[in-house]
């Protein structure tokens, strides 16, 4: 039965996690295509960054990038990658348990004999699925991209290797923050806008947090626990910020067990 779960929940994700795949193989071919001719006229466009306010540099994560390297430029794409994952994530998270709240056929689920805390792990086994296909369609377009546009420029693949790693915590808590925002509302009519609303706003909070200074707007925000521009220019991740992440992803995934075994499920009357 667990399993029947499994590949019910894989098969619904298919058809997002094809779109999500190439839209994202589509945009770093399009950044990507275009390092060469950035990388042409390095000494140009350093002098135009220079010259940029430093608000409009915060706001890109491109303070103190040098968009002429491998790994500077790929930093600056990288961060539309992270909040194009960080709305698939939370869409997923969002939808996890309401869509069948929402269609009337969670009541049908739950008499199944299966316990409620299997099929919330079966579910989750299969949105992980589907965002890890997802993460392996970035790597191999990504190393498949700089390998082919990268001309005799080289890179760090160490420091490429830790932006990478950093995708599957930073979805998580998308993922995570997601399921229990829908287990603590009573029911999720759009998951598009509720998914739109985490992931901009962790953006944003990122970005004046940056601009104003204030590290407590920093401290919520996976944006800037995993900042491409600090990870390129350190070689590092900020330990402390990242475990706020792990944090939040184990405490919002314990009390999405939690209420999910306690919540009351409407049924069709």
């Amino acid at each position: 039965m667990r399993m029947n779960i499994f590949r019910q929940e894989l098969t619904m994700h298919v058809r997002s996690v094809v779109s999500w795949s190439l839209a994202l193989a589509a945009m770093l071919f399009v950044f990507i295509s275009l390092f060469s001719s950035f990388a042409e006229q390095a000494e140009l466009l350093n002098e135009a960054m220079a010259s940029f306010p430093e608000a409009l540099l915060t706001a890109f994560g491109m303070n103190g990038l040098d968009l002429s390297t491998v790994l500077g430029y790929y930093s600056f794409a990288f961060l539309f990658v992270q909040l194009c994952l960080a709305i698939q994530a939370a869409s997923y998270g969002f939808s996890l348990v309401s869509v069948e709240e929402r269609e009337w056929t969670a009541d049908f689920l739950i008499a199944k004999p299966v316990g409620r805390a299997q099929i919330l792990t079966s579910k989750l086994l299969a949105t992980l699925c589907g965002m890890a296909i997802t993460q392996a369609v970035v790597w191999a377009s990504t190393f498949g991209l700089i390998e082919a546009f990268k001309g005799d420029r080289a890179y760090e693949a160490t420091t490429l290797l830790l932006l990478l790693l950093s995708l599957a915590i930073f979805q998580l808590f998308f993922l995570a923050v997601g399921l229990v925002v829908s287990l603590l509302v009573k029911r999720i009519r759009s998951v598009t806008s509720y998914a739109m609303a985490l992931g901009f706003g962790m953006y944003v909070l990122s970005v004046f947090g940056d601009m104003l200074g204030e590290s407590a707007l920093e401290n919520v925000t996976p944006f800037r626990h995993f900042d491409p521009s600090d990870i390129v220019q350190n070689g590092a991740y900020n330990t402390p910020l990242v475990l706020i992440s792990v944090a939040v992803i184990v405490v919002s995934l314990a009390a999405s067990y939690v209420l999910y075994t306690r919540r009351n499920i409407p049924a069709v009357m």
